[in-house]
């Protein structure tokens, strides 16, 4: 076979599993018009390249046997939880109608909706509750490491990223020395997010009787459904979820980051039981140690403060998109004012015109993202999405004085949303993440005056200002934006 033959029959090839690929895409998985439209670009104008980002990013097919498991598991745990604590069956079919949510339904009268609507995930509205912020690294890690010294029973703890610097060796050692005192010790990681973890990192802790597991480990080489959780539960009493991990840099000790600004939550009080739950469904899928429903992780909480929250949750191991769900009945929902700070902005097309409508409406709408991003690529991204905005009205920001990696979303000062979920289509479909859902107006206008204070240090995206980048970044952002639903 002479040298043009062979060149026509790779060409060939090349060609038809680009066909093949492309039509995998568009009739065998259910993906959005616009995340068909981008892969289909990529499939077809960059052959070779695009076929291995596909294996790696783009499949969706195996979703469904990787995941089915987790879901029935899932299930299983949420209805064994019911039937064993005691009040709560009541609790869950009556709580639309109890003088509470008469309460709540005066203070935002929407409540109800949203309750039900989280109900439908397996989350129902708690009450008594108690919560104490962070925006600081220092101060939460702080916090963390008394509680984890105080713990008498057990302690559960699932992070996206594990460093193993300093802080990182600081929090091992401190739940050694708990699983050293006879304390249950249980700490989950992703497997993707840690990679560069040393092999015998938790050897001394698993030693003294800790037990330790990866979230979907080595054999598993997607880099889609990644676990981006921050979860740590404390005898049954104490519950945290947030933006934190563990490492340095959100201690804001690296140079590349500076000052690092993220928003974590600190519980007491009966929403604690939701993120314990969410922990063992995520441990008994994931690992060999299972635990069940019982008293000892669940104990009865004597919090009587009035502070209505829901823990919600979802990913692949959820049949709805629970968190971009809430996301978007919150902005609709609002009157006045919406704010939201995230990282990365790259929303799907009912966010992003939800956003428009309500700024269009006359709401105050107001956006921060870093200034100094970690993923330039994302970047080029979100500034697309936030010149669609700034043509409606909406006030978008850049934080200047380090990064900013809080997820939070507050509507009307009266609805607010702390947790693991940026405002994009990763998170609302591809990786697990928690929120924790306020029902608070103290509380709320707490934290938005943590927003207000954050503008300060911002730069503000004018429409004008924008209108004048250069032709590069006009391009980059087209790759980018086109790009970005890729699910």
């Amino acid at each position: 076979m002479d040298t043009w033959s062979i060149v026509v029959t790779i060409v060939s090839a090349v060609f038809i599993l680009n066909v093949a690929l492309a039509a995998a895409v568009v009739f065998f998985e259910r993906r959005s018009p616009s995340s068909t439209w981008a892969w289909l670009f990529v499939l077809f104008f960059i052959p070779v390249i695009g076929f291995l980002i596909y294996l790696i990013f783009g499949r969706n097919t195996g979703k469904k046997k990787a995941f089915g498991p987790k879901i029935g598991i899932d299930e299983q745990i949420y209805i064994d939880f019911v039937k064993n604590t005691e009040g709560l069956v009541d609790e869950v079919e009556n709580q639309l109608f109890s003088n509470d949510g008469i309460k709540l339904s005066k203070t935002y009268r929407h409540l109800l909706d949203f309750a039900t609507l989280n109900l439908n995930s397996g989350s129902w509205m708690t009450y008594h509750n108690t919560i104490e912020h962070f925006t600081d690294g220092n101060k939460k890690f702080e916090s963390l490491i008394n509680d984890i010294r105080g713990a008498e029973k057990f302690i559960h703890m699932e992070y996206y990223i594990f460093r193993g610097d300093s802080l990182g060796r600081r929090i091992v050692d401190e739940l050694t020395k708990k699983a050293k005192e006879g304390v249950q010790v249980r700490l989950m990681y992703d497997f993707m997010g840690n990679t560069a973890l040393p092999k015998n990192f938790f050897k001394d802790l698993k030693a003294a009787g800790g037990k330790v597991c990866a979230f979907i480990p080595s054999f598993f080489i997607r880099l889609n459904y990644r676990n981006h959780r921050k979860i740590v539960v404390i005898d049954g009493k104490i519950g945290y979820v947030g933006g934190f991990n563990v490492g340095n840099e959100y201690l804001g000790l690296v140079k590349r980051f500076g000052y690092w600004r993220d928003t974590h939550a600190r519980f007491e009080g009966q929403v604690v039981d939701q993120l314990q739950l969410r922990f063992m469904m995520d441990w008994n899928f994931c690992c060999d140690d299972k635990f069940e429903i019982n008293s000892f992780y669940y104990p009865v909480k004597d919090v009587k403060n009035y502070l209505p929250a829901q823990i919600v949750s979802s990913g692949p191991d959820t049949r709805w998109h629970n968190v971009r769900n809430s996301y978007f009945k919150m902005i609709n929902e609002a009157e006045k004012k919406i704010y939201i700070e995230t990282p990365y902005f790259s929303p799907d097309d009912s966010i992003q015109e939800a956003l428009k409508i309500a700024a269009l409406s006359g709401i105050d709408v107001r956006i921060i993202i870093p200034a100094h991003p970690d993923h330039f690529f994302v970047y080029w991204a979100s500034m697309s999405y936030l010149g669609e905005l700034l043509e409606a009205g909406v006030k978008c920001y850049q934080y200047e004085t380090g990064f900013i990696h809080s997820k939070t979303v507050f509507v009307d000062g009266i609805v607010g949303s702390i947790g693991t979920a940026n405002m994009d289509i990763r998170s609302f479909g591809l990786n697990f993440e928690t929120n924790a859902f306020i029902f608070d107006e103290d509380k709320v206008s707490e934290l938005e005056k943590d927003f207000l204070n954050d503008l300060k240090e911002c730069t503000e995206i004018t429409y004008e200002k924008y209108s004048k980048r250069g032709k590069m970044f006009k391009i980059r952002e087209s790759v980018a934006r086109l790009i970005s639903p890729m699910l």
